[in-house]
């Protein structure tokens, strides 16, 4: 018997140890699992918007608005400077326990703080009574200005093979153009060679390169591109008037 006993006890843990437990052995319910999922979100949240900068709060609610899953209840504060702010997050979460025969999914609100000093994956994370009304909407995020790559080709000067390339028509070129006040211009000029970058960079919050267009202007050839996408993000140097004088390889 006590053979038999030991070896039911070793299968058990085989089993357990394999995934083959449906739940785990603790006494936690169903709906204490679920809202700890749904505390789990909000932490999960907070630390995408986790930042050691100076940012609006409604910009950080805006934020937190667009990730899956995750609802803005209400904004305390007018930024992340001093005392910072606070959000209040909506979010679900599912949970199973041993003994209780359907899943259980609740709906919960935690209240979470941000500022400049607080540290990465904690926010003071607490549940709180969710406040009445429907989740908070904001504006879309303001468009990345369009860069005109096909009027800046015609505009630039073509220099015959031999001639010599003059910067201040270049610039003059691009002047003519009248490009949206939020398009960044650098024009450079090396040797016999001047480069050209436009670059309109999106939303400090939004995820993404900024759109560039490089130029170059030499004898015998003037040519426009857009670099790929890793180039272009910030700290990779590709998108400025040197990268158009001396274009990166593509990258492997």
């Amino acid at each position: 018997m006590r053979r038999l006993v030991i070896v039911l006890s070793a299968a058990a843990l085989a089993l357990a140890g394999c995934g083959g437990a449906p739940f785990p052995a603790s006494g936690a319910s169903a709906e204490d699992r679920a809202v700890e999922e749904a505390r789990n979100a909000a932490d999960k949240a907070g630390d995408r918007l986790y930042s050691s900068r100076v940012w609006p709060a409604r910009d950080v609610a805006h934020r937190a608005a667009g990730l899956d899953g995750v609802e803005v209840m209400k904004v305390t504060g007018t930024s992340t400077a001093g005392r910072g702010m606070r959000l209040v997050l909506r979010t679900s979460g599912t949970g199973s326990a041993w003994g209780e025969s359907e899943p259980v999914t609740v709906t919960r609100c935690f209240e979470l703080s941000f500022s400049t000093t607080t540290e990465w994956h904690r926010y003071g994370t607490r549940e709180v009574a969710c406040p009445p009304g429907a989740p908070m909407t904001f504006e879309p995020w303001p468009k990345t200005p369009r860069i005109p790559d096909e009027r800046l080709a015609r505009a630039l000067p073509r220099v015959p093979s031999g001639g010599t390339v003059d910067e201040a028509e270049v610039r003059a070129a691009v002047a003519s153009l009248r490009l949206d006040p939020k398009i960044g211009v650098d024009v450079r000029k090396e040797g016999n060679v001047v480069g050209v970058a436009l670059t309109a960079r999106p939303h400090p919050y939004l995820d993404d390169a900024p759109a560039c267009t490089l130029a170059r202007v030499a004898p015998g050839r003037t040519s426009t591109w857009t670099p790929g996408r890793a180039q272009r993000m910030p700290g990779e140097g590709g998108c400025d008037a040197g990268s158009a004088i001396h274009p990166q390889p593509p990258p492997h």
